[in-house]
């Protein structure tokens, strides 16, 4: 790290100690932040190695996705991101249990161990999936520890977002570790990452349980035709429900492969869940149920200066070098609540969804496809702030967080173009 890491001090902020480990472009050093007495990780990048092999933009991504991914219990938190002349610098929280994958090497976990750091594992992928981004590269040896034994996922160099789908909708990069990567993977013809991901997690578990692999062999080719064949075979320790669970999750067509939200209900899976796997649809409830106490036979008032204040403050999360800001999905008007009631109405059905009149200034847009997590109900709420001057918020009352940013960016915002005056954060 040059003279900062000599010197054992970083920007008169963290004092830097041993190295945790190494790769190709970076090193990983434990540090303590000097203000709290923290133990962080600090994974130091060469640019000219990353310029020399074109991976700058992938270094962006990792940025990017590890900014959108915040304060999930079970994904490392990155902290900051600082850099130098030479080297971009991630600070992140450490993981003082080291990987997963030196506890395994010792042997088979107790089923119940191994089903805790199984629904960690799917809580945290799913809280990626609702996002928009897939890992691609879920193995042992990227699930960390922390001191109470919980597991973080971590390593999102490989990870997808949105913006890398093709016009098919598909993933085309071959990437992930041979032994746990999805068949349709390795077949070039584009895949699912959502999907693929779904499969790695097959693979752990049973690695989990089992203490070896389901599909092996020293020949990278057979070992794939094993696994275009399904060819594996269960130890006799196995329980019959992580069977059943396992052989609905490492299906070679993914379209028959069972998916995240299915597998956090099957009965294998909830045995002693002591978490709650589907925190973002009760921070959902939670906001409708706050929604829906406001009643009053008119329109809400609010005063100018606390919406002013509302708008312009920094709820924008969207992480450092991402060249396309989220924008928010509340905006401005200088039309009447009915002339933006009959706009969204009109919006609403030509996207095929059903429209719900719950109040004069209150609409429940209900969707008719089964998406990842059924289907897709937003509310729009119209508020005057002023005779002249109209407030409209949008929130997804239930189905897939992805799912509904999507339609929102792509569908939503420019068919209701004509009646807008501001978004919010712009």
């Amino acid at each position: 790290m040059g003279e900062e890491v000599k010197q054992n001090m970083l920007f008169g902020k963290y004092e830097v100690g041993r190295v945790l480990g190494k790769g190709t472009f970076a090193k990983v050093y434990y540090a303590k932040e000097i203000s709290t007495g923290e133990g962080v990780a600090i994974k130091v990048i060469e640019k000219e190695k990353v310029r020399k092999e074109g991976m700058m933009e992938q270094i962006k991504r990792e940025i990017s996705v590890m900014s959108s991914l915040v304060k999930h219990p079970n994904i490392v938190n990155l902290k900051e991101v600082m850099a130098t002349k030479t080297k971009i610098l991630f600070v992140m929280e450490y993981a003082r249990g080291g990987e997963l994958f030196d506890k395994l090497a010792k042997g088979k976990f107790k089923e119940e161990t191994a089903r805790k750091y199984f629904q960690q594992l799917i809580s945290a992928v799913d809280y990626c999936h609702s996002r928009g981004v897939s890992h691609r590269d879920l193995k042992p040896e990227n699930l960390l520890l922390d001191e109470n034994e919980n597991l973080k996922v971590s390593d999102f160099g490989l990870s997808a977002l949105p913006e890398q789908l093709r016009q098919d909708g598909l993933l085309h990069t071959q990437c992930g570790t041979p032994a746990y990567v999805a068949p349709e993977v390795v077949r070039k013809k584009g895949y699912n990452g959502f999907k693929a991901d779904t499969w790695s997690c097959g693979v752990i578990l049973y690695t989990l349980l089992a203490g070896f692999l389901p599909f092996q062999h020293e020949n990278l080719i057979s070992m794939y035709n094993k696994v275009f064949k399904e060819e594996y075979q269960f130890p006799p320790w196995f329980s019959s429900d992580s069977k059943r669970l396992i052989s609905k999750i490492l299906v070679a067509n993914p379209e028959r492969r069972i998916n995240i939200p299915s597998i956090m209900n099957s009965p294998w899976f909830r045995r002693g869940l002591s978490f709650n796997t589907n925190s973002n649809d009760d921070l959902d409830l939670e906001i409708e149920a706050k929604a829906n106490l406001i009643d009053s036979s008119s329109p809400e008032f609010f005063n100018a200066f606390e919406f002013i204040s509302t708008m312009s403050s920094g709820f924008d999360l969207s992480g450092l070098f991402e060249e396309k800001k989220k924008r928010g999905s509340v905006f401005t008007s200088k039309c009447s609540v009915s002339e933006i009631v009959t706009k969204i109405e009109t919006a609403a059905k030509s996207l095929r969804f059903k429209v719900k009149k719950m109040k004069e200034f209150k609409l429940r847009l209900l969707g008719n496809v089964e998406g990842r997590k059924g289907k897709l109900a937003v509310t729009a709420e119209i508020y005057e702030v002023a005779p002249e001057l109209a407030v409209v918020e949008f929130s997804k009352s239930s189905g897939d967080t992805f799912e509904y940013v999507k339609l929102f960016e792509d569908e939503v915002r420019p068919a209701l173009k004509d009646i807008v005056w501001s978004w919010q954060g712009e």
